[in-house]
């Protein structure tokens, strides 16, 4: 769709002022947040994802409408996957919880910035090169298939390169000065486990932003329903966090559901010059797929999760 320069900013401003309340309003970064919090405000935050469907069916009619539900699921759904992973990492590095909030915060402003580089770029590349789209296509199959057939996540800490470039600048405690990043320990300045941690966020924030645009990018070539997909699948990301920390065991079959729904993403941009597969079809595929995933999740939770999910809380 083409928008007028204004609606541009006023969408941005509008997007703006949301995260500013998510990430601010949200609670204390020094508090431990309470379960009941969290779920209101998730949940208040989905609901005007869900919303805005409403608004561009009356604004724009069904189609675009359909094309920005589909794309906000797999977006909203990748983003509790990429939270069991902060989840993997606050436990490794045992982040007290009063001060993992801080850590989400800046993993969200990271995310936000790197996803629109990426739709940006990802934009580009498609209107300047049409073949982008089956290299688009075959990633996403070979990253559903990965992720369907390794389901232990392993975040290698040790392995990480910015990690060891962090630790010959600096030297890194394994002490918590609170939530500070940098404290003094014996007369000189030392990096706090939170920058690990925080290190590993930002790595994974980057391999995020390469599986979630070019799978919205299958769903839809319009840059603006992309951006706001990913615009109202970031908020209420935080508290969807520690609404998650609670109930890591319970989501067993999520992995499989997403890896079927970026297969059948990459399959769709890989047979677009052939086959246009409709849009209300591809919204029918990822709500069914992200439902059985949830259910057998539901019926059968994992026990070696909840005993992370234990250290969390």
């Amino acid at each position: 769709m083409q928008l007028e320069s204004w609606m541009w900013v006023a969408f941005g401003g509008f997007v703006l002022a949301m995260l500013l309340v998510d990430l601010l309003g949200f609670a204390s970064r020094r508090e431990e947040v309470p379960f009941g919090r969290a779920v209101v405000w998730s949940v208040g935050w989905t609901l005007l994802g869900f919303a805005f469907t409403g608004f561009l069916w009356a604004w724009q009619g069904r189609a675009p409408a359909e094309e920005y539900l589909a794309g906000f699921l797999i977006e909203k759904s990748l983003s509790v996957d990429n939270l069991f992973i902060f989840a993997l990492i606050f436990a490794y590095f045992g982040v007290p919880a009063a001060y993992q909030r801080r850590v989400i915060f800046w993993g969200i402003v990271g995310a936000i910035v790197l996803r629109g580089l990426f739709i940006l770029g990802g934009a580009a590349l498609l209107d300047a090169f049409h073949y982008t789209v089956y290299a688009f296509g075959a990633f996403l199959i070979l990253t559903g298939i990965r992720m369907a057939t390794h389901s232990d996540i392993e975040i290698h800490p040790e392995r990480n390169p910015i990690l060891r470039l962090l630790e010959r600048a600096m030297p890194l405690t394994r002490r918590y000065h609170g939530d500070r990043l940098v404290a003094q320990e014996d007369g000189r300045r030392v990096a706090t486990p939170m920058v690990a941690a925080l290190v590993l966020v930002a790595t994974f924030d980057v391999v995020f932003a390469v599986d979630s645009i070019p799978a919205i990018f299958g769903v839809t070539r319009d840059v603006f329903i992309v951006y706001a997909a990913n615009a109202f699948s970031l908020l209420g990301l935080q508290a969807l966090y520690f609404v998650l920390a609670g109930m890591m065991g319970k989501f067993r079959y999520l992995n499989i559901g997403l890896a079927v729904v970026l297969a059948f993403v990459g399959v769709k941009m890989v047979l677009s010059d052939v086959y246009e597969i409709p849009i209300y079809v591809s919204l029918g595929v990822i709500v069914a797929t992200l439902a059985a995933a949830i259910g057998a999740s539901l019926a059968r939770p994992v026990p070696e999760l909840e005993e992370v999910a234990k250290k969390l809380t």
